[in-house]
């Protein structure tokens, strides 16, 4: 097929553009600069210039391609869910248009509670999903909770927190109750590959790894590979909005993305059913937690990095944001 990748250079997007290619498909990779950023595939990918908030330009880009993979969040800005909702609308409008068939999306899981008490990041999400799936094409939303990959906000959060914090890591009490199940970024890839193949396949399905850990667990797997000595210690106290913006200052991630995602952990964010698996669309070993921390932790290397075609998708690479490769 020939499938259009949005944000081809982004975290997710980088490491799919590869995992399409080794299937045999032909990409149409977008970029919003003058230029592309470079990559290891640049020459083996069209490239189209795409600003998702353009209408008239989404329609053009979007032509003469079987599938999309939408990979377009907005975090950084403010009023994130507006901008998220009116790229959606656009890019259903313009495959409508062109009778694109297929599209696939890279949203987050969905706890189950009452719409109401989603975090504004998690109701963005599921809002997105609703819009591609009201369009002409077979839908299908893959839904992640923590992305677990050098590079990944998510983890890059987490790698930050814990090397800046020296000795004691404090962590707020709501946080030492709730759930969530990792999935290794290698296996979100596999995923994304094999949903833009299976049109018969629609709606959403959960994303995620073998384990099921508390916060407090997660961050003990990271300092025990990294090799780190951290003695956790309770917040009782701690307001969400404040752990979000004090996670904010002492790492690298704009502070308005942290806070984004930190108010989504007040919720057990882990996979409903086994229905990636049962369709197919699951690696047939799923990484587990420790071993895709491990190969998040490999050491940096620009010629032969994650955005290569055959590389290790967990590997760094050149194409994720600088903020990404500092201790």
């Amino acid at each position: 097929m020939k499938v259009l990748v949005t944000g081809a250079t982004g975290y997710i997007g980088s490491r799919t553009v590869p995992e399409l290619l080794g299937r045999g498909h032909d990409v149409v990779a977008t970029h919003t600069s003058e230029t592309p950023r470079p990559t290891p595939w640049s020459d083996r990918v069209e490239w189209r210039r795409l600003d998702v908030l353009q209408p008239r330009q989404a329609l053009e880009v979007v032509s003469g391609v079987d599938a999309v993979v939408y990979l377009v969040h907005g975090l950084s800005e403010t009023d994130f869910r507006q901008t998220d909702r009116e790229a959606a609308e656009n890019v259903r409008a313009a495959m409508s248009q062109n009778g694109v068939g297929r599209v696939v999306y890279l949203s987050g899981i969905v706890p189950d509670v009452p719409e109401g008490e989603l975090s504004e990041h998690i109701a963005s999400r599921l809002e997105v999903e609703r819009i591609l799936a009201d369009g002409d094409a077979a839908a299908l939303s893959l839904r992640a909770a923590v992305v677990v990959g050098s590079g990944s906000t998510s983890f890059e959060i987490i790698r930050q927190l814990s090397q800046r914090l020296p000795l004691v890591q404090g962590i707020p009490e709501w946080m030492r109750a709730t759930v969530v199940q990792p999935v290794a970024v290698s296996d979100a890839v596999h995923h994304l590959g094999e949903a833009v193949e299976r049109g018969d396949v629609v709606g959403h399905v959960d994303v995620a790894g073998p384990d099921r850990v508390t916060y407090p667990e997660l961050l003990q797997v990271f300092s025990d590979v990294a090799g780190l000595r951290r003695v956790q210690v309770p917040l009782p106290a701690l307001p969400e909005s404040l752990a979000g913006w004090l996670a904010g200052q002492l790492t690298d991630v704009p502070t308005q993305t942290v806070e984004s995602l930190m108010a989504s952990l007040r919720h057990d964010m882990v996979a409903g059913d086994d229905r990636a698996s049962r369709l197919g669309l699951a690696p047939e070993r799923p990484t587990p937690l420790r071993a895709a921390v491990e190969r998040a932790l490999s050491p940096f290397d620009e010629d032969h990095d994650g955005a290569a075609v055959g590389a290790d998708p967990a590997a760094p690479s050149i194409v994720d944001p600088e903020w990404s490769r500092r201790g």
